[in-house]
Parts: structure tokens; sequence; C-alpha cells
């Protein structure tokens, strides 16, 4: 054990003296191994980051949360222009669904509709995401408040101007001041501020309850209709726990196609999209961002293998001597073997260091920059020196096997 322990303080020398001596062609050759750990690890962490992003974000929705709508999550076998033709899904549907279903805890009502700027005196928030919604969303989405309170279903169903602010639009507003009570006008209307939510941070796909306002979805309906093409409408059901999906998911499509007087044979006009159907999709393409990054690190990887190869051939030949003066006094070619692939490791897993420092110094910038924790975990960076430990093991066999295999006498000789 002492042995091969003082084999990896001569290998650690060796390293540093190549490092010392050609700082250039050094540097260069390690290039490759930085680069590739670099691109790993960065790609990995970055999406070890949005994986543990989207995961906060949406722990407050049941992953058996049902969206029933004209539109669908994914891809779909019907045709563009049918599926134009499909209906909103209407608020009496709504009303009827919440009465007909069975092993429902709670269903809601929503509409997508666009932005709105909100005044309140002399200040003006623009572009904020207008959520008009049934009363029961607070417990579908879990809404988490700083102050004051969600409306209730007597002021959802009569369309009273009440709003819940996002957390940034209460402080751009109000400043400070106690924003409970105070009335904002929205819609050219008086809306009384009845709660405020707490700070949730930059949303998955840039939206955020923090830059949102929640009005009841009767007021929306009673302004523009039931019949308005620009808007979406969607009714969320949020089964009992335990429930068979596609049994619940059945009874959905009978429900709604009984009340739509669809016939048999004709094809659903709308859509059931459960939202573990659209995680998925998400978690897809994070493995397809963890395939590209291992892609591209692979070339680089291998030009770094390539680097440390020649590092390694070259100091063979510079330390031919040395060798054969080694194995003269008894070394043996184990001894020699070892000693160049411990060399070869540490010189690989410098270079790999110098990625992961790069990494954590982005970690730290997009960080500070951005409402996003960008995090280096220490799986990441275990692999990292893992992979850089292996390339420079990989690319040093040949060099270490050519350097035992020296004879001792032609090695002083070839060497002096």
């Amino acid at each position: 054990m002492l042995v091969y322990l003082r084999l990896l303080k001569e290998s650690f020398g060796f390293a540093m003296n190549a490092l010392r001596n050609n700082k250039l062609r050094t540097l260069l050759s390690l290039l490759g191994v930085t680069i590739g750990i670099f691109s790993i690890i960065a790609v990995l962490a970055a999406v070890d980051s949005l994986d543990r992003k989207i995961t906060k974000d949406l722990s407050s929705l049941d992953k058996n949360t049902i969206y029933l709508m004209k539109f669908s999550f994914g891809p779909s076998d019907i045709p563009q222009w049918k599926r134009e033709q499909f209906p909103n899904v209407k608020y009496d549907e709504y009303t009827y669904m919440k009465g007909a279903m069975t092993n429902t805890d709670q269903m809601g009502y929503q509409i997508f509709t666009r932005r709105e700027s909100i005044k309140y005196d002399s200040k003006t928030v623009s572009d904020v995401n207008i959520v008009p919604a049934s009363h029961e969303l607070i417990d579908i989405q879990g809404l988490e408040f700083e102050k004051g309170r969600f409306y209730n279903e007597s002021e959802a169903n009569s369309g009273t101007t009440v709003v819940v602010l996002g957390n940034e639009i209460a402080k751009s507003l109000f400043e400070g001041s106690e924003p409970i009570g105070k009335n904002i006008r929205l819609y050219g209307k008086r809306f009384t501020v009845i709660g405020v939510l707490k700070k949730q941070g930059a949303g998955l796909f840039g939206d955020s309850d923090d830059t949102s306002a929640f009005i009841p979805v009767n007021f929306v309906r009673q302004l523009y209709g039931d019949n308005n093409t620009s808007l979406v409408n969607v009714i969320i059901f949020k089964p009992q726990e335990g429930v068979d999906m596609d049994a619940y998911k059945g009874e959905i499509s009978q429900k709604l196609r009984s009340f739509r007087g669809l016939k048999a044979g004709e094809i659903d006009n709308f859509f059931i999209n459960v939202f573990s159907g659209f995680t998925d999709l998400i978690d897809g393409i994070l493995g397809q961002m963890n395939l590209v990054g291992w892609v591209i690190s692979g070339f680089s990887l291998l030009v770094g293998g390539f680097g440390i190869a020649n590092i390694m051939f070259v100091s063979v030949k510079e330390r031919t001597n040395l060798i054969g003066i080694q194995k003269s006094l008894g070394a043996k070619n184990r001894f020699i073997l070892f000693q160049f692939l411990f060399e070869a490791i540490i010189l690989s897993v410098i270079g790999g260091v110098i990625g992961l420092l790069l990494v954590w110094v982005i970690a730290l910038v997009v960080t500070k920059a951005l409402d996003f924790e960008f995090v280096l975990g220490m799986g990441n960076i275990f692999l990292g020196t893992g992979l850089a430990a292996l390339i420079g093991l990989i690319s040093g066999i040949l060099p270490a096997i050519a350097a035992s295999k020296l004879d001792p006498v032609e090695a002083i000789r070839t060497g002096m």
C-alpha cells in the first residue's frame, strides 16, 4: 500500500513538472478535457436545476389533475383544421359536470385571456397576467397568501369586482403600503384588493403568480360573453386519490358527449389533458437536453483523451533514461505502468477540475443575475471528476504499457 502511495506522490510530482516546464503544450492538451467536462457538467447541472425548479413550481398540483379544453397539451392525430372547429368548453358544461361527475375532489373553471394593465392612483403596471377563475382554484393550485384571502363562492358566482394580486404586482402598485381594501382599476372598473399571494419566483415558462391577478370568472363572462373566440376556457378536474384514471377520463368523455349530443361514431370535439402527460413531455425534453450534452462533450473528451495520450507519449520519450535506471535498480514493469497511469489520471483530473470551476463560476453568475437557482450538486461534481479520471486512465494505458515494456539497457543507452 505504501508503495502505491509513493507512486501516487511521484506521479503527482511528474504531472506538476509537466505543467511547469511545458505550460502551453500541457494546457492546450488539457483543454479538450476541460471543455468536455465543462460541457457535460454544465448541461447536467442546468437540467438538474431546471428539474428542481419544475418540481418546486408544480408541487402544488396533483399529477392527475385534468384540463378539459378545446386544445391538446401534446401532438394529436386529429387534423389541425378539424381541431380549430372544436367549440370552447362552456360555463354551463362546468356546472353540469360538477353535478354529474363522481370521484371528484375539486372542479374549477378558468378562462385564459389577454394581458391587461392595472392602475392605482398615478401608478400603472402593464402586461399583467389576468386569471379569471372560479373559487375552487385556490384548492386546485394550492395558492398561498402573504395577506388577505381568496374570493368565495358567492363572490365568484356573482362576478363581484374583487381581486387577488401576485406579490410583485402588489409591491409595484402599493410600494410597501397596505394593499388590502384598496381599489385598483382594471377593465375600466374598480376592483377591491382582498388578497396578496406569497412570493413565488420566476415560473416555468417565464410567467409566475407574482405577476398575475386573480378575479372571479363570471366577471369576465359578463364582460365578454360565452362565445368570444379570443378566449380559451378550461374545466379543471382534481380526482379523488386512488381513482382509476382511465375510468375517470372515460366518465368525463361520456358525460360531456352526452351533454353535447354527440352521436356514436362521432369523434370527441374536446381534449382531456392529464397533467402527468404534460410533465412526461417536459421529462422527455430534459432527457433530450441531457443526450445533446453528452454528445457535444463526447467529442471534446475524445480530443482531450488524445491530448493526454500525446503528453504521456512525450513524457515517456523524455524520461526513457530514468525508466531504464529505475528498471535496472529492480523496478518492476507494474511499478512503471502504474507510475505513468497515475500521472495521466492526475493530468486529466486537473483539466476536469478546471472545467468544474468554470461551471461553478457560471452557476454563481446565473443565480445572481436571474431569478433562477443554478445549482452544481455534489453528484455532478463526483461525476465530472470520475469522468476525467476515466479519460486519463484510458488515454494513459498505451503510453504506460510502452514505458513498462522498455528494455532497461536499451532505455539507458537511448536516453544518453
